[in-house]
């Protein structure tokens, strides 16, 4: 010790240091190695980025690899696809964010989330805050180019949904897996599906029956949805695994039908392919104007309509279709029809022009 730090001869220790407390008795030391250490309370949070590191690396990769592609891709993995995945991702050629980053990147991936934001946004419509009384109607709505009609007519008819109780869906079996999740999600009451074959889908109360002869009452309906199901009816529907002859007037007498199940105040949302005249044996593709005189003839009023057509920059509304011909320009139809049809009477007569002369500045007929 540095002799300027001693403490003199004679002097007192300094009497204001408190004591110090004594250890007590130390506990003998517990050998813990060969045991498991209980399950004691963190004594602190965790943080949230690591938290998130941490749950994506829970699971087995064969959990993780089925998840991904039910989330991203909405199916479930082929088996050999399965199978070199989870390969890949054992010999660390694949992390889990570049697996999710390839599927999300693919074209497949870019088509679920063309028809997932299509049934986001009838969602969104239906929610928005409005100026007068009924459904939302979205119009002027769009899809890029290569993509078939589904992105269009799905939030067309969607979000036109206004509460019903009683809801029929004609053609639901062979279905866009996108519209029957939007179409449950709705939260009717009484969603039934009617078709000629017999699917499950979760919410939905399937019936196999023809829509030219439905086994349902007068006036069961609220609201009627009839997506590009209307132009295969009496036609070959081989195609889709069901046997049945040819029928001239069937188109005519299912909607006739579709108004009978209907109630006196119930609506049908209906979306066809148009153009240029086609029979193609398991659909016909009429023009606009002959739609709307088929609609009439079975007894309807179309109340609202909108044309679209499908050209270099994609989807896009229309005042009026030319010579589009079915499958030339992409997947599917090259120009749509989407109609809201009521029963015709002579108070929707009145309703509407009523309409006409309130709402000059925003057409809603596209045929007239």
């Amino acid at each position: 010790m540095h002799r300027d730090l001693r403490r003199p001869a004679g002097r007192a220790r300094h009497r204001h240091l408190p004591a110090q407390e004594g250890l007590g008795d130390v506990p003998a030391p517990r050998r813990v190695r060969d045991r498991a250490l209980g399950q004691g309370r963190v004594p602190f949070s965790v943080n949230s980025t690591l938290a998130a590191w941490l749950a994506a690396a829970e699971g087995s990769d064969e959990e993780f690899v089925e998840r991904a592609w039910r989330l991203v891709l909405r199916r479930e993995v082929e088996p050999e696809v399965r199978e070199q995945t989870l390969l890949r991702l054992r010999a660390g050629e694949l992390s889990r964010a570049a697996l999710l980053g390839d599927l999300a990147a693919s074209e497949e991936f870019e088509r679920v989330r063309l028809l997932d934001d299509a049934v986001a946004a009838a969602a969104g419509a239906r929610r928005a805050p409005r100026s007068v009384a009924g459904p939302a109607r979205p119009r002027g709505l769009t899809a890029p180019a290569g993509s078939d009609e589904r992105p269009v007519e799905i939030p067309w008819c969607l979000a036109r949904y206004d509460g019903e109780a009683a809801v029929l869906d004609v053609g639901y079996a062979f279905a866009e897996p996108a519209y029957l999740a939007g179409l449950v999600a709705l939260g009717a009451r009484e969603l039934v599906g009617v078709d000629l074959a017999e699917a499950e889908v979760p919410g939905l109360q399937p019936v196999v029956a023809d829509v030219r002869r439905l086994p349902f009452e007068d006036g069961a309906f609220e609201l009627g949805l009839c997506i590009s199901t209307l132009e295969h009816v009496g036609l070959d529907n081989t195609v889709y695994g069901v046997e049945s002859e040819r029928d001239e007037a069937g188109q005519e007498q299912a909607l006739r039908e579709l108004r009978r199940v209907l109630a006196r105040d119930g609506r049908l949302l209906v979306t066809v392919p148009c153009g240029e005249r086609q029979d193609l044996e398991w659909q016909i593709q009429r023009p606009p104007a002959e739609w709307v005189d088929l609609f009439e003839r079975a007894g309807f009023l179309v109340f609202e309509d909108e044309l679209y057509e499908l050209g270099p920059d994609g989807w896009r509304a229309v005042r009026e279709v030319g010579a589009a011909r079915y499958g030339e320009r992409g997947p599917g139809a090259s120009a749509l029809l989407c109609a809201e049809l009521r029963p015709r009477r002579l108070g929707e007569r009145i309703r509407l022009t009523l309409r006409d002369v309130r709402h000059r500045g925003e057409p809603r007929r596209a045929t007239k």
